[in-house]
């Protein structure tokens, strides 16, 4: 019967993995679109304009090492591109860790702040900023110019160990614990910064303040190779958490029955978000709501699974960073807004628009 339709007619239909693989190409390549649009629109703002044709040209020159000499050309290459990739690498450093914090904690709510790595890093910046000079002399001559950068790196990873010390409990990390000792611990933080600014002077309050509020206005070269490789590394590790995140989602139990080792995963969780988030806070200062929007955005479109999540989170957190940094630097030209201002403004809109488009999957 020529209605019958014959085996091997018409496309066969995609198993759910095939159909899962392609949703999760889609996803990632939409937030590398994002990303790309953004990272435009960031180079081509600012007190000196660049046309999207010349901006090319100016890559490309770049990318191959012929760079023209022009007046853009050393606008681009020497102030305006490595403030932008350290934004990236900020944004995407942020954007994986609270991805991370979000799945060991198994909260969509989790952030990096709840392991203290900003309050400690901002703390530490603060001593070295008001009390650095008088108590401390000799650090900034054994230090150089990287002294108040390396003492905020410090700082975070010292608060994140003496948080996660006051988490353990017979043998294991309790997430309860360590909950409650990172408000402890960065309202305690919060008091010492109070208490900085009020002791400090004009100068030193209002390096203190921007400091805090966050900036890409140190992006510079040297910066951005002191700072890259360490959170990217921390990034590419990170990445290697997704199927043991996804275990931990169904419960301790349930992935120690799958061959999980959950403690190893929470020591390298916390450890790898401590480094990025640290080395970020340490060099751009504050830069808030970044880890818990660029994740949950990516989870409330894609779903749960942490092979899309790490790495879109990434991405989102990088394009968020450069968006933001692109109305800094031209809203209220030639001042410059803090970072921290912008990300929260353009955030928390952002984060309420979603919590009500998709509060049917939250």
């Amino acid at each position: 019967m020529s209605a019958v339709l014959r085996a091997g007619d018409g496309p066969a239909p995609r198993s759910p993995a095939a159909l899962q693989r392609q949703r999760r190409r889609r996803v990632i390549a939409g937030a590398a679109l994002l990303l790309a649009l953004c990272f435009a629109l960031a180079a081509g703002s600012g007190a000196y304009a660049i046309t999207p044709g010349r901006l090319l040209q100016l890559l490309g020159a770049w990318l191959t090492g012929q760079s023209d000499g022009s007046p853009e050309a050393l606008v681009f290459t020497q102030i305006r591109l490595p403030r932008l990739l350290l934004g990236m690498v900020a944004g995407a450093g942020l954007g994986i860790a609270g991805a991370v914090m979000q799945g060991m904690f198994r909260n969509p709510l989790a952030d990096p702040g709840l392991v203290g790595v900003s309050s400690g890093a901002a703390l530490a910046a603060g001593l070295t900023i008001v009390l650095g000079a008088s108590s401390l002399p000799w650090l900034p001559r054994a230090l150089g110019s990287w002294t108040l950068v390396l003492t905020a790196f410090a700082g975070g990873l010292a608060v994140t160990a003496l948080i996660y010390r006051l988490a353990r409990s017979e043998g294991g990390t309790r997430m309860a614990l360590m909950l409650l000792a990172g408000i402890a611990i960065n309202a305690l933080a919060g008091a010492g910064l109070g208490f900085l600014s009020v002791i400090a002077t004009d100068e030193q309050l209002r390096s203190l303040q921007f400091w805090l509020l966050g900036s890409l206005g140190g992006g510079r070269w040297s910066a951005l190779a002191l700072v890259g490789p360490l959170v990217l590394g921390a990034c590419a590790l990170a990445l290697r958490l997704a199927g043991p995140l996804n275990a931990l989602a169904l419960g301790e139990a349930q992935a120690h029955l799958l061959g999980v080792d959950v403690e190893a995963v929470k020591r390298r969780a916390i450890a790898l978000t401590a480094c990025a988030v640290g080395a970020v806070t340490a060099t751009t200062g504050v830069i808030g709501f970044i880890g818990l929007v660029a994740p949950h955005a990516v989870r409330l479109a894609a779903g749960p699974d942490h092979r899309v999540v790490l790495p879109a989170a990434g991405l989102v957190g990088a394009a968020l960073v450069l968006a933001a940094d692109a109305v800094a630097r031209t809203a209220m030209a030639p001042a410059e807004l803090p970072l921290g201002v912008l990300t929260a403004a353009l955030g928390v809109p952002a984060f309420l628009w979603m919590l009500r488009r998709f509060r049917g999957r939250v």
